[in-house]
């Protein structure tokens, strides 16, 4: 901001050259005139010096219209508006609205006037953007709690319900050989088996609504075991980075948009999706396996390479069939083997599994727990008290969190990690394009869906950027709102190796959507 008040940056007091359209009515000019407003592009490049080549056309009203006075004016920003005048806005709450003075006004025709226009003065925009970030995303947070107490009755319901028939204890069971890998810490039948089942399960639908609750419910549960209630337990940190991960059949949001942005295959990303987050989620519990045994000395190494070495050779072989693939040409056979799956056919079916789970869970629960005689609407209601609680128990700690991340953005945080990471995109074979993208997704959830959107909309939903970056959307999560919710359900105050781990997978998730999408369409 100092720097911008030195160079004077914005330009304060000085005047812009500009013509207004203003038509006559039977009555002559009155108070409130409606005109258009048009700025040259040399006009307006001599004073910004900026480069930009169209006209600028903006409605305005005027209050008077003698060469003798001036009239204030409110001028409405656009998204294809030059980016000085966009950043002159962020000093308001309305971040479309930038204030301005027309002076010197006199007619060169019937309809035509040329004036003078005056922007209001601008100075330390960065901290009026942060104030207005800190405020707008602690409202940000309150809103997506009033959004979860609902969700979190309904399902945290259903679960008791679950609980209360025995369900929650079957599925502990039959998922026993991948649970007791992933949470050895954890007795097979206790209930937080269940509920991390529920919640893996979910994510894999891309039910989202109900991945949440069931989350939330399994840190619950876990909390259980938990001998030192404000320090998060190994099985915690694991079951969190899975989260993060996020390994899902169908990126049901990314499609979306793609298909919405004229998309001739929007579907086409669900394989690169699949690659990406489970190379994330490979990554992530690998990670978290080593970080949970630190510090740890020679003789620990060995016998963790004894414990899973299955594990590691699996990774291992993993990584040379893809490097395989990707040099020896290997990948254009198979691709023309397996050219006969349509992934719009495969989207279908998915999107019908995903439609079909959760009334078919809920009446299934239900049933089973009306078979097992079980009280249904007092049980219900019970587990619903506990999700209202839950969800305001959340508020305190999603708002520190999402006003730390608004802080970090309106500050300029991000631009200075584009250009410090850019050499190493560069390195990579990553687009600059991609890099924001890349950065925002582990801090906000509705920030990267909006970069992705931009891109798409400049690059077209079917260029490399395009589908490079609705990969990387599918293949990570919201690292730090995860945390955030989970965490702070159960009042988690040292996160231990969770946030380093869950930003790791990230980083994995990111390589691996470059390198499929490097791949498969280049």
């Amino acid at each position: 901001d100092i720097k911008d008040e030195i160079t004077d940056k914005y330009h304060n007091d000085d005047s812009v050259h500009v013509i207004l359209e203003i038509p006559k009515t039977e009555v002559g000019y009155t108070e409130s005139t409606e005109a258009i407003l048009f700025v040259a592009p040399n006009c307006f490049n001599n004073v910004f010096k900026t480069s930009i080549k169209d006209t600028l056309k903006f409605k305005v009203k005027l209050s008077s219209v003698s060469g003798e006075s001036s009239n204030n004016v409110y001028l409405k920003i656009k998204n294809d508006s030059p980016s000085i005048l966009k950043e002159m806005a962020e000093v308001h709450d309305e971040k479309d609205d930038l204030n301005a003075t027309i002076v010197n006004l006199r007619f060169v025709g019937n309809d035509f006037a040329s004036a003078e226009l005056v922007f209001e003065k601008i100075g330390f925009v960065k901290l009026s953007s942060v104030t207005n970030a800190a405020l707008d995303y602690a409202g940000i947070a309150v809103e997506i709690v009033l959004g979860l107490i609902g969700i979190m009755a309904l399902w945290l319901g259903i679960m008791k319900i679950a609980e209360e028939a025995g369900i929650i204890r079957y599925i502990a069971i039959a998922a026993r050989p991948l649970t007791k890998f992933l949470f050895p810490d954890v007795p097979p039948d206790h209930p937080a088996m269940g509920s991390i089942i529920m919640n893996i399960s979910a994510t894999f639908l891309g039910l989202g609504n109900a991945a949440t609750p069931f989350g939330i419910k399994a840190m619950e549960d876990l909390n259980t075991l938990n001998p030192n209630k404000d320090t998060a337990t190994n099985a915690m940190c694991t079951f969190l980075v899975i989260n993060t991960a996020s390994f899902a059949l169908m990126p049901t949001t990314a499609i979306a948009l793609r298909a919405a942005a004229g998309s001739s295959q929007p579907a086409i990303i669900i394989g690169t999706t699949m690659f990406g987050s489970l190379c994330a989620t490979i990554v992530g519990i690998a990670v978290t396996k080593i970080f949970e045994k630190f510090p740890f000395s020679f003789t620990d190494i060995r016998n963790g390479i004894k414990r899973h070495y299955l594990f590691l050779v699996i990774s291992f072989a993993v990584v040379i069939l893809l490097s395989a693939l990707s040099f020896t040409g290997i990948y254009n056979y198979l691709g023309s083997a397996l050219s006969f799956l349509n992934p719009e056919l495969l989207k279908n079916i998915i999107e019908i599994i995903s439609t079909l789970a959760i009334p078919l869970i809920i009446f299934f629960f239900v049933l089973l727990g009306i078979i097992k005689k079980v009280k249904i609407y007092e049980t219900f209601v019970e587990g619903a008290k506990e999700g209202f609680s839950i969800a305001v128990t959340i508020i305190p700690y999603l708002v520190a969190i999402l006003v730390a991340i608004g802080i970090f953005r309106a500050g300029g945080g991000m631009d200075y990690l584009i250009y410090l990471l850019d050499p190493i995109t560069q390195f990579i074979g990553m687009p600059s394009e991609a890099i924001p993208m890349a950065l925002m997704r582990p801090l906000s959830g509705s920030g990267s869906l909006g970069i992705m959107a931009e891109i798409i909309s400049v690059h077209g939903p079917d260029s490399f950027i395009g589908i490079l970056v609705s990969t990387m959307f599918g293949s990570t999560e919201t690292t730090f709102y995860v945390l955030a919710v989970y965490f702070g359900a159960v009042n988690i105050k040292n996160t231990r190796h969770a946030l380093p781990a869950g930003l790791i997978s990230d980083v994995a998730g990111i390589l691996a959507a470059l390198f499929i999408v490097n791949l498969l369409f280049i």
